[in-house]
């Protein structure tokens, strides 16, 4: 929302402010320019990047219009998914909790929370790390070993679009040069046409750098910059995760391994202790 909201300020005041000063909006009109500055950026984008990196950046676009989906309804949601299956596994054992894990969708302990449910990744981590703490295989050392490279992957990919995003960006200024002397050169084998048809001409090879800059800083920057933010808020909630399980794993009980996970949550997202408290009690409560 927020994205779209910046979008029409940003071309409003630029194409405002143009036809305020008494300019021809139909002039800035060039397809053609576009054409050239955004084929040159797709093409450049198709020739350096490998297929699944083409796929994610494609895949992820569709979300920089919707706001974040990691607020504190979410986290305050995993935080009693968590502390339910910890409690679980205190009482009753780890081996409690192994029909949940291994079909988390049919789960009526997983059905209680939605939100968490349909993150397919975040399930899927959750899972497999209770299936390892299962086995009992591996000490707290290894698994959050396991963990950090585990996240640190998920946030390499995460990033992927990003900096996908960035690189079409730092090059849509320089696309809209080749446009300018495009249109120059169209110009300078037009010089013996009238001067008002000459100075049209001069006029469409200049929107081309106008076009390419502000593609670059008006679009693809922010664009760049809300993948980069999704990015990171993807990678916290698994490092929530991450240190309640550990926290669990060294023998706190629940309340102590959730207070864990939510202290390295974003301020913005984090509930207060006793928020947390409550929401925690509550669902224990529907439970019974």
């Amino acid at each position: 929302m927020f994205a779209i909201i910046g979008t029409l300020i940003l071309v409003g005041s630029i194409f405002g402010g143009f036809a305020m000063a008494g300019g021809h909006l139909g002039a800035l009109f060039q397809p053609l320019e576009l054409l050239m500055i955004g084929g040159a950026a797709l093409g450049v984008f198709v020739a350096g990047n490998p297929l699944k990196d083409i796929k994610a950046t494609f895949g992820a676009l569709p979300g920089t219009l919707k706001g974040s989906k990691y607020n504190k309804a979410v986290y305050m949601e995993l935080m009693a998914l968590l502390y339910e299956i910890l409690s679980k596994t205190r009482k009753e054992g780890l081996m409690s909790v192994e029909r949940d894990i291994e079909a988390p969708n049919e789960s009526a302990l997983f059905g209680k929370y939605p939100k968490i449910l349909k993150d397919h990744h975040l399930i899927e981590f959750i899972t497999d790390y209770l299936r390892i703490m299962v086995s009992g295989n591996l000490n707290a050392f290894e698994i959050e070993n396991l963990m950090d490279n585990e996240i640190e992957t998920h946030h390499h990919e995460a990033e992927v679009p990003s900096h996908c995003v960035t690189k079409i960006g730092d090059g849509l200024p320089a696309f809209g040069i080749v446009a300018a002397v495009m249109g120059v050169v169209h110009t300078m084998e037009s010089v013996g046409a009238p001067p008002s048809e000459l100075g049209m001409l001069i006029a469409h090879a200049l929107v081309g750098t106008f076009l390419g800059i502000l593609l670059a800083y008006g679009f693809a920057a922010p664009l760049a910059s809300i993948l980069g933010q999704t990015a990171a808020e993807s990678t916290k909630i698994f490092q929530t995760v991450k240190v309640t399980l550990l926290a669990s794993l060294n023998g706190y009980p629940p309340t102590t391994a959730v207070e864990f996970g939510r202290k390295v949550l974003f301020s913005s997202e984090r509930p207060s202790f006793q928020e947390l408290e409550d929401h925690v009690k509550a669902a224990a409560k529907a439970k019974a």
